[in-house]
C-alpha cells in the first residue's frame, strides 16, 4: 500500500476500449489513481515500474500477445511481486480462472460485470494488505511448527526462511493458524477469509491451499503443516518441529 495520504494506483489492463474507460471513471470517482495497458507486454512493464508501481492490477485474460494468465504468472514467478491481481475472465473460461487463481490472481470477476462489483473487490483487497488487518495475539506472532507469521508487518517465515506471501495467501494462512488443530471446511475458509461480495466456489480455496503448501512446505505433496482431512476441510497441525 502507497503511504498514509497518498492515492492507491490501480492498473487496468484490456484491450477494450470502453472497459477501460467505464472502469477507469469509476475507480477515480472513488479516489484511486488509474493508469492503463492494453496488452500484456505493457501491462508487465507497467506494473514492473520501479518508480510508481501500482497497489493493485486489474488484468483481462483475453489479451493481444502475452495472455493475462501470463502476464500473471510472470509478476509472481520472475518479478515477484505480491500485489492483488484481479482477473477479468469471460463466463466460459472457468480453465483461465483456475489457472489465474493457480499462480498467484487473487481473484476474478466475470465479465459482463458490474463496475460497483468490480470497485467493491478492489476495496476488499486493498484492505488486505492494510498491516493492522487483523489484531495479533499479545506477542505479536503466530508460532505454528517451523511456520511464524507476523501479523502486524504481515511477514511469514517458514523453515528458517522469509516467503512472500500474497495478502489473499497469508490471510489464509493466518485464519488457518489462528485455529490451529481446527477442521475447517472449504465453505468455512471461503467464508472467513475471502470478502463476502466474493462469488468464487470451494475449488478456490483447494487452489489457493496447494499455492500455500508449494511455499511453505517442504514436500508439497506431503504437507506437514496445511493437513487435509478427507471429507471435511483441512487444518493447520502446529506440532511439527515444535
Amino acid at each position: 500500500m502507497p503511504p498514509t495520504g497518498v492515492k492507491p494506483t490501480i492498473l487496468v489492463v484490456d484491450d477494450e476500449p470502453m472497459v477501460v474507460e467505464v472502469v477507469q471513471r469509476y475507480l477515480v470517482r472513488e479516489g484511486y489513481r488509474v493508469v492503463t495497458a492494453s496488452t500484456g507486454q505493457e501491462a508487465f512493464a507497467r506494473a514492473t515500474d520501479a518508480e510508481s508501481p501500482p497497489s493493485l492490477v486489474v488484468l483481462d485474460v483475453m489479451l493481444p500477445g502475452m495472455d493475462g494468465v501470463e502476464v500473471c504468472r510472470k509478476l509472481r514467478a520472475e518479478a515477484h511481486l505480491s500485489m492483488p491481481i484481479i482477473l477479468l475472465t469471460a463466463r466460459g473460461e472457468e480453465r483461465d480462472r483456475i489457472s489465474g487463481l493457480s499462480i498467484g490472481a487473487d481473484d476474478y470477476v466475470v465479465k459482463p460485470f458490474s463496475p460497483g462489483e468490480l470497485v467493491a473487490r478492489v476495496k476488499a483487497q486493498l484492505r488486505r494488505v492494510q498491516l493492522d488487518i487483523r489484531p495479533p495475539r499479545p506477542d505479536g506472532h503466530l508460532h505454528g511448527g517451523e511456520v511464524t507469521l507476523d501479523p502486524r508487518q504481515r511477514i511469514c517465515e517458514a523453515n528458517g526462511k522469509p516467503i512472500t506471501l500474497t495478502p489473499i495467501e497469508f490471510d489464509l494462512l493466518h485464519h488457518l493458524m489462528e485455529h490451529s488443530g481446527e477442521v475447517l471446511s472449504r465453505d468455512d475458509l471461503l467464508d472467513s477469509v475471502w470478502d463476502p461480495s466474493f462469488e468464487g466456489d470451494p475449488s478456490t480455496v483447494t487452489v489457493h491451499v496447494r499455492r500455500l503448501r508449494e511455499k511453505i512446505e517442504p514436500d508439497p505433496d506431503r504437507p506437514s503443516h496445511i493437513k487435509t482431512v478427507w471429507g471435511l476441510g483441512y487444518k493447520f497441525d502446529p506440532s511439527v518441529g515444535s
